[in-house]
């Protein structure tokens, strides 16, 4: 188990699928050793990035050609591109363990001109795709700097898990797809970590979530080690800041406009009543912090705490994500029920606003190493 192995809460980067995609001139990847040292300057003690893992299982050194999940967002490649996964993501954890820098796996099914993803058709499959992952990773000799696996980003969101399909349930949780309090739902968490378990034993297991988080109590989560919920300000269970600015973050992806309105009106909107705002982050940490202590598990976020979209732009401005990124870490660190703590998941190269204020990071970088573990 994870926990009880740390004598202090880590500091970790969220660099998803942008580690391997990201990787033209001037995008931010395209030199590991330089991004992180960076990295550690700032403080950061792990990471978290997509291990591809259904293209691993299909052919881990094939050359694969990936389509954008967005254009407009600054995570991954904006257009189509094309990676091999290994021996890339060897090479990477291995410049990681070089550091000392632990290494958290997750993925986002990134599609394919194949879209070798719908491939998987059920918890088996999706347990065996990780077990061939872990393979390829142990036979490096690696293993030891896997912090833990969460099997699927923002389960079951459909941008995530397509594969799911429609008779996945039939009690649906809006954009996020079906709601994880249905037996079909949680069959195919447990069962394919149980698959996962088997061959691994030593790694910690998880799904990370992104919604339904007011209706905890209905959702079973014994067979996981940990939990790792995202939380920003303005998700819909917590606040209506984007219904107030008129921002939709599923045209987001590929509508150049929402940008636009996020600089006419969020940190206006913000400033107006910061305490409002932070209020409402504070209920959702709350919130978390309840779930962690009744199940008993502890609490990992890799995303979050300000708004979910954002990147260097026109009219768009860090210091207010960053004064309510500090809020959400302090927060969540004075719970003592997070193990790891992401400053915000902008905290990569390609986002240089953020990236280039080496003093913020360093202070929530010490604050979190500072915080207690309960």
């Amino acid at each position: 188990m994870l926990k009880p192995k740390l004598t202090h809460p880590l500091a970790i980067a969220m660099w998803d699928f942008s580690w391997l995609e990201r990787r033209w001139p001037g995008a931010g990847y395209e030199d590991w050793d330089k991004a992180l040292d960076e990295l550690t300057e700032r403080g950061y003690d792990a990471v978290r990035i997509d291990a591809y893992p259904h293209l691993i299982d299909a052919d881990p050194e094939r050359e694969w050609e990936l389509l954008p999940v967005w254009s407009q967002h600054d995570w991954g490649s904006p257009a189509t591109t094309r990676v091999r996964v290994q021996p890339a993501l060897n090479e990477f954890i291995g410049k990681c363990a070089e550091r000392n820098v632990k290494v958290a796996l997750s993925t986002w099914f990134r599609q394919d001109a194949d879209n070798v993803r719908m491939r998987i058709n059920s918890p088996e499959d999706l347990g065996r795709i990780w077990v061939s992952t872990l393979n390829s990773i142990a036979e490096a000799g690696l293993l030891d700097t896997v912090l833990w696996v969460d099997l699927c980003n923002e389960w079951p969101e459909p941008l995530w898990a397509p594969f799911l399909g429609p008779d996945s349930g039939n009690s649906s949780n809006g954009d996020s797809g079906p709601s994880r309090t249905l037996p079909e739902i949680r069959r195919w968490m447990a069962e394919s970590t149980a698959i996962v378990r088997q061959a691994y034993p030593e790694l910690d297991y998880c799904f990370s979530y992104a919604a339904e988080y007011r209706n905890w109590q209905e959702q079973d989560v014994s067979f996981m080690d940990l939990l790792e919920p995202h939380i920003w300000m303005t998700q819909p269970e917590l606040s209506d800041f984007d219904e107030r600015i008129g921002f939709d973050l599923g045209k987001a992806s590929f509508d150049p406009e929402m940008y636009e309105i996020l600089a006419r009106n969020a940190e206006t909107t913000y400033r107006t009543d910061p305490a409002h705002w932070k209020n409402c982050l504070k209920e959702g940490i709350d919130l978390l912090a309840e779930w962690s202590r009744h199940a008993d598990k502890p609490l990992i976020t890799t995303e979050g705490w300000a708004l979910v979209a954002y990147k260097d732009w026109p009219l768009l401005d860090w210091d207010w994500v960053k004064e309510l990124c500090a809020f959400g870490v302090k927060e969540a660190s004075e719970t003592g029920r997070w193990i790891a703590l992401s400053t915000s998941h902008f905290c990569g190269p390609q986002f240089e606003g953020m990236w280039r204020d080496v003093e913020w990071h360093r202070r929530l970088t010490d604050l979190i190493h500072k915080g207690d573990i309960k």
